[in-house]
């Protein structure tokens, strides 16, 4: 989803040289400087639109190749194809037969990760096949639409050991950074609440084709489906945020919906009451409201709301026993620091002060430069053979709050257990998502 963040980058030079002698630091440096030359070979299937952007980030990175590239459309597989050479990288193998096709790019021996942009059916099974193979899965969003899918994933990731990470961008946003920062330094206290949402209206060009009204890949989802369709952008930051899967587990959540209003009125003004898609029904209710207890006894409120005219708002809030950050305001309160009692006082100076190591170094790309963060983190861990930023656990955990809820709505709103993905690991796990060296 399209979002520009609302604050600029912090851009710093640091000016002259030092002269040091070669130090055990400097070596270190250098065998670092070395590791990072290791060329990273990546496949992607699917290159469309998200696709496309995802590759437009890994062509701005040193020693990374694009190797092969699928899609359903030959057409786009000939243009992203342009596009590699164009950057001064050789032509990229393509395949483009049927959807079965993007198994010979996995099978491939000089492929070391796969980036996976399809549709969403596809997410879980791609990726499946991707560490079978034994390449890295970088998926996008939601790595799963199933719970079935949920523990495919991480069934395969337990046999084969071969890391799989979800493309939860928001998780990398230069804020939310910050905020993370801040409640590993204990500026709020112990953690009690958060809200969190994913308010983008997206109905009359994400769903459907805004100058003809067609339905587009991801409409059957609304006509066949009621649930929190989309629920990693709010959960990603709030998983670290909340130390989930690692100190803390989502124990069982309620969902409630709205009818479905939205999409209608959105049909009758925008193409008349003659259109097929004014009186058409549709399952999907126009804001899911899910509520989340955790086994440590904190709660979450995460809203859907992607189908009525707003303008977009990720409405998170963190709250714990002496502050709390809220991002619509763009403002903390913390108790005895703040400098007026019980008064609102602005973030950017806690922006400033609590900075992430990954964005002083600056960034770049899509979504404010959150998009070519996480890519970079997740070479990084190809690179290096290491397990990526975000794991298999985060990512079902996040994934799997979309068919809960449909559960939950389906059973007017009853609890329905969340499962333990790490089988009681969380107890003892500790964080490791931008942990600060």
């Amino acid at each position: 989803m399209r979002h520009k963040n609302r604050r600029d980058f912090i851009k710093s030079s640091v000016g002259g040289t030092v002269s040091l002698a070669l130090t055990g630091i400097e070596a270190r440096s250098k065998a670092s400087e070395r590791e990072n030359a290791k060329t990273v070979r990546i496949g992607i299937v699917g290159v469309g639109g998200r696709g496309n952007s995802l590759m437009g980030n890994l062509l701005l990175m040193e020693n990374v190749e694009i190797r092969a590239l699928c899609d359903l459309s030959a057409q786009k597989v000939a243009a992203a194809q342009n596009r590699v050479v164009k950057a001064g990288q050789s032509k990229p193998a393509g395949y483009a037969e049927d959807e079965y096709t993007y198994k010979k790019l996995m099978d491939r021996d000089d492929l070391d990760a796969v980036i996976i942009a399809t549709y969403w059916e596809w997410h879980a099974p791609m990726a499946v096949d991707a560490m079978k193979a034994g390449k890295y899965a970088a998926v996008e969003v939601p790595a799963a639409y199933t719970l079935d899918e949920c523990w495919d994933l991480v069934k395969t990731y337990e046999q084969t050991k071969v890391p799989c990470m979800m493309l939860e961008n928001w998780s990398f946003r230069r804020d939310n950074l910050a905020v993370l920062n801040m409640i590993r330094q204990g500026l709020f206290g112990e953690i009690v609440h958060c809200h969190c949402a994913h308010s983008h209206d997206c109905i009359d060009h994400w769903f459907f084709d805004n100058k003809t009204g067609k339905d587009r890949w991801s409409a059957k989802y609304l006509l066949n489906h009621n649930r929190d369709q989309y629920p990693t952008h709010q959960l990603g930051p709030v998983l670290s945020w909340m130390d989930i899967n690692c100190g803390d587990c989502l124990d069982y959540l309620t969902s409630t919906a709205t009818s479905c209003f939205g999409i209608n009125d959105m049909f009758e003004r925008k193409f008349g009451k003659n259109h097929p898609g004014t009186a058409r029904r549709y399952a999907q209710g126009d804001i899911v409201t899910t509520v989340i207890r955790t086994k440590m006894g904190k709660s979450i409120v995460s809203n859907y709301d992607m189908q009525l005219p707003r303008p977009y708002d990720n409405r998170w809030l963190i709250q714990g026993t002496r502050g709390l950050y809220n991002e619509q305001r763009n403002a903390v309160y913390i108790h005895d620091k703040s400098p007026q009692y019980h008064q609102w006082e602005p973030f950017d100076p806690y922006q400033e002060k609590y900075e992430h190591t990954w964005w002083k170094k600056g960034a770049q790309g899509g979504h404010g430069g959150t998009d070519y963060l996480e890519l970079q983190q997740f070479v990084k861990a190809v690179r290096n053979k290491t397990q990526t930023p975000i794991d298999v656990y985060d990512s079902v955990v996040m994934s799997v709050i979309g068919p809960l809820s449909e559960q939950s709505i389906a059973s007017n709103s009853a609890p329905i257990k969340v499962p333990d993905f790490t089988r009681g690991a969380w107890k003892s796990r500790k964080p490791t998502f931008a942990v600060e060296a």
